[in-house]
């Protein structure tokens, strides 16, 4: 079963939680992970993990049969250009990480989104939820308001003008705490001195918009402390 709700929850500001994956997880590890808990979606990594478009359209077969929409961040901040590519294998959500420019966020919306609201090529027999809608006018105003693209922040030059990346058509933004720690050290005099800072700035800019904060929060036992401060979206560690 194709989940297609999960942009409007998302905007509508429900509770979302995703589960990470290795990507060569089988089809049956995924419906173990998957059934651990009442997650929202599965992600994988290729940013920092070995990656092939073979074993991506092989994952998000097994993720599709089992009912589970595939979130993916893509190698560079550069690559945004390759959206629309990676997006005829399969995944139903694309992160683009350590965006810091307009300049990115505007590429990823051109390369996520099909005409006439984006400019993503037609084509892909592994795309996600093309089965039963070959008509091209159908599954492209079916994707459109299908997928969710996010961007991942992880500078404070880029949490500070979270407000201009959060582009009608960007879903949610987040970021990794590693490198966003690895930036708050080489700028100690920053007002955003801590990592909670900087979450409650960014859901202030964000408020009124569509775009959502996600946080790698890894923890489920974190979830209350991120819900409490106004999160929506977090993204976990698979239950031991």
């Amino acid at each position: 079963m194709i989940e297609s709700d999960l942009k409007e929850r998302i905007r509508r500001g429900d509770q979302i939680v995703g589960v990470s994956a290795p990507m060569t997880s089988t089809k049956a590890q995924l419906e173990t992970t998957f059934g651990a808990d009442d997650y929202d979606f599965i992600s994988v990594d290729t940013q920092h993990s070995p990656f092939n478009e073979e074993r991506l359209v092989e994952f998000c077969g097994n993720a599709a049969e089992v009912g589970i929409p595939v979130h993916l961040r893509i190698k560079h901040t550069r690559q945004s250009y390759l959206i629309g590519n990676l997006l005829d294998l399969g995944p139903a959500l694309i992160e683009v990480p350590q965006t810091e420019t307009l300049e990115t966020a505007r590429e990823a919306v051109d390369y996520f989104y099909y005409a006439q609201f984006g400019k993503r090529s037609w084509g892909g027999a592994a795309r996600y939820g093309v089965e039963g809608r070959n008509d091209r006018l159908e599954y492209a105003e079916w994707w459109n308001n299908t997928g969710v693209l996010w961007l991942q922040m992880e500078s404070l030059h880029a949490i500070t003008r979270a407000a201009q990346l959060a582009l009608p058509g960007v879903d949610c933004l987040s970021w990794g705490p590693a490198d966003l720690s690895f930036n708050r050290e080489a700028n100690p005099d920053h007002p955003l001195q801590t990592d909670d800072d900087c979450i409650e700035y960014t859901l202030k800019v964000l408020k009124g918009t569509d775009t959502k904060l996600l946080i790698r929060s890894y923890d489920p036992n974190l979830r209350n402390k991120y819900r409490d401060m106004g999160v929506t979206m977090l993204l976990e560690r698979p239950k031991a």
